[in-house]
């Protein structure tokens, strides 16, 4: 950002700003939780109207005035949010997880990736992405693609706790799934960031070999591995040392920088920082400051994590849905259905269980909400400049319908099975 754009963005616009996406993110987040659905949609929605095409008042386009300021803050928040996603995550837990949950997270990953991809490249045959650099369109199939394999553990994990579901076998088998999803899902995230960084360089052709394509999932599952190895080792001891120091704050303050370091040496080795962040978060959870580390860090989530979704929110143009506009008429068909495909490419990985007594649609609609981690793959492909803002916001609101959807449908689901072992008895 140039000093000429800083000094016309003043304080005092940024106070405003920054104020208002606190409030309106939380009224809405609370209307959410009212109505029973997942506060981030609602920050979703605060986003949407406080962005561009409603009230501008959050400048949510590259280029404007004060947009680098709330970018960086959006970034920072994410990098919280994977930390703090982290931390939850336990490694043992992770290692414990049965067949049949690594089963429907790898279903639940092959097969929207490969219908995302292939919607994309159905959508050039039928022209549907005319005015799009064709050099481009594999490169927008494969982070559609990626974008679709994400599973919210989050959303689901409070739906099944509203429900007391938490300690039933069907749930059991989501969360498990839908935390391998996760980190499968980061991996893809460094194996596409990485694609998009090697289009950009020489002469701006994409060259996609097995050779290179092996080399970044060796590279991000190196990271990962000798990170969490190194970290490991080295952690206990200092945070126990951090631990009996005095100064107020000291512990959140150096896990947060902890979490900056790994987010800026996944970045040296070309991953996206939020990767340095989820294993930052994974070594920390090991650690005996782990408690205290989590609640401390989560009034700073909830200020921070707000803003990256308020911005995502904020670059949906709404105007594209406009059914009347005949420019429109393209990206809507583009959301509705990549909207079919990332239900369906989810719901049949539910079907994969073959233990008796299992609600498997349960399972396929738990899958479905790609909440957060699908948001940081479509604002990825967006901020790399791969998504049009018109082929973001379809995948944005593909992703808050997925969100929206799945807690209705869990409960319809539940019931069901209620019903039927209350006629069996």
């Amino acid at each position: 950002m140039s000093v000429e754009e800083v000094s016309h963005y003043s304080v005092e616009q940024f106070f405003i700003a920054f104020a208002l996406i606190l409030i309106v993110s939380k009224l809405f987040g609370e209307l959410a939780e009212r109505i029973k659905q997942p506060s981030v949609l609602g920050e979703l929605v605060a986003g949407i109207i406080l962005g561009g095409s409603v009230l501008a008042v959050v400048p949510s386009v590259s280029g404007m005035s004060g947009y680098e300021i709330f970018h960086i803050l959006a970034e920072v928040g994410v990098a919280i949010l994977l930390f703090e996603i982290g931390l939850e995550t336990d490694l043992k837990d992770l290692i414990r997880v049965g067949f049949t949950s690594t089963i429907v997270a790898i279903v639940g990953v092959v097969v929207p990736f490969a219908l995302g991809f292939g919607s994309i490249l159905a959508f050039e045959k039928f022209g549907l992405l005319s005015g799009i650099d064709p050099s481009l369109h594999i490169l927008i199939a494969i982070t559609a693609g990626a974008t679709l394999t994400a599973t919210s553990v989050g959303i689901t994990a409070r739906v099944l706790s509203d429900m007391n579901r938490l300690q039933s076998g069907e749930a059991k088998i989501i969360l498990g799934a839908a935390v391998i999803d996760d980190i499968l899902g980061l991996i893809i995230l460094g194996v596409v960031s990485g694609l998009i960084e090697s289009s950009k360089s020489g002469s701006g052709e994409m060259a996609i070999s097995a050779a290179g394509v092996g080399f970044i999932i060796l590279k991000a599952f190196g990271f990962l591995v000798v990170a969490i190895i190194i970290g490991n080792l080295t952690s206990k001891r200092l945070f126990d040392l951090i631990d009996k120091m005095r100064v107020r704050g000291v512990l959140l303050l150096f896990a947060l920088a902890f979490a900056l370091i790994f987010s800026y040496l996944a970045a040296l080795v070309g991953l996206a920082p939020i990767v340095g962040a989820f294993a930052a978060g994974l070594v920390l959870a090991n650690t005996n400051q782990f408690k205290p580390i989590e609640e401390r860090l989560k009034p700073v989530s909830d200020v921070f994590t707000p803003i990256f979704f308020v911005m995502v929110g904020a670059a949906v143009d709404i105007r594209v849905f406009n059914p009347f506009v005949s420019e429109n008429i393209p990206i809507l068909l583009i959301a509705l259905i990549l909207f079919i495909v990332a239900v369906v490419g989810k719901f049949v990985s539910g079907w994969t269980v073959f233990q008796k007594g299992i609600n498997k649609t349960a399972i396929g609609i738990g899958m479905i909400p790609r909440g957060e981690v699908g948001l940081i793959f479509a604002q990825v492909g967006l901020t790399y400049g791969v998504f049009t803002s018109e082929l973001f916001s379809a995948v944005t609101v593909m992703v808050m319908l997925t969100t929206f959807i799945a807690p209705p449908l869990l409960k319809i689901a539940f019931s069901g099975s209620d019903e039927e072992a209350e006629e069996s008895a």
